[in-house]
């Protein structure tokens, strides 16, 4: 069944009103027809079960059939903090971390990004949007996970101590500490810190350390960033029973 997420300005009593791009979505490349029935999200975890009534390029209409909660969603509330890097490799770890479970993604400024400035990822922020939104309605999420402001380095592992229980760095020199070692059962929200192309520098490492992050290895291989980011988090939300 297709899934939709919509504002809940467009879900009012028991009827829907399709915004002008779903109903295009609908109409021309779904082509779907009164009488079909197709799942409504509103991005808290409700999900409404909908008959369409009208569809046209234009507009789309439904009346809600029935109710429900999706509960599909971890437990485990995860923060993917990514180093910035090449707009595909980008896309690929918000849509596949998105498909995993991970609940919120904060965009990185670290020594070797290829980004060095907030303002000069400000503009991708509607496509980014696009891509959690459609990767949470491929993937059965009850919620799109949250996009936050790109923070440089030190901002951002401050902002990620602030928020967790726990906060990871994967690093590829670690010899010791594997995901199993240091996470507890009982944490709730989590942060996992990945480096960008070339990896974090030392002076990086040590900051982080010192905030009181921990330093993880994902293996004896050494993966590339898009890689290590989809493993970090399958791997968290596992050990955690989160999915």
């Amino acid at each position: 069944m297709h899934r939709f997420f919509l504002e809940p300005e467009y879900i009012k009593n028991n009827e829907i009103q399709f915004p002008e791009e779903t109903s295009r979505q609908m109409a021309r490349v779904l082509r779907l027809s009164p009488g079909k029935h197709v799942s409504v999200l509103d991005d808290s975890g409700k999900a409404f079960l909908t008959e369409l009534l009208t569809v046209s390029e234009k507009a789309c209409t439904g009346r809600i059939i029935e109710q429900s909660i999706v509960s599909a969603e971890p437990k485990l509330r995860l923060t993917m903090m990514l180093g910035l890097t090449q707009r595909e490799k980008f896309e690929w770890m918000l849509q596949k971390c998105t498909e995993v479970g991970a609940a919120a993604f904060l965009p990185v400024i670290t020594s070797r990004s290829l980004i060095q400035q907030p303002h000069e990822v400000h503009s991708k922020y509607p496509r980014w949007e696009k891509i959690l939104r459609e990767a949470a309605e491929q993937s059965g999420r009850g919620k799109i996970p949250e996009l936050l402001p790109p923070l440089p380095f030190e901002e951002a592992i401050a902002y990620g101590k602030s928020s967790n229980e726990i906060c990871l760095v994967a690093w590829e020199a670690e010899q010791h500490l594997s995901l199993k070692n240091v996470i507890a059962q009982d944490v709730q929200r989590a942060a996992m810190l990945i480096g960008p192309e070339g990896g974090f520098s030392q002076e990086e490492i040590t900051l982080a350390a010192a905030q009181g992050y921990l330093p993880v290895s994902l293996g004896s291989l050494t993966l590339r960033m898009e890689t290590a980011a989809i493993v970090a988090a399958a791997l968290v939300l596992h050990q955690l029973g989160g999915n």
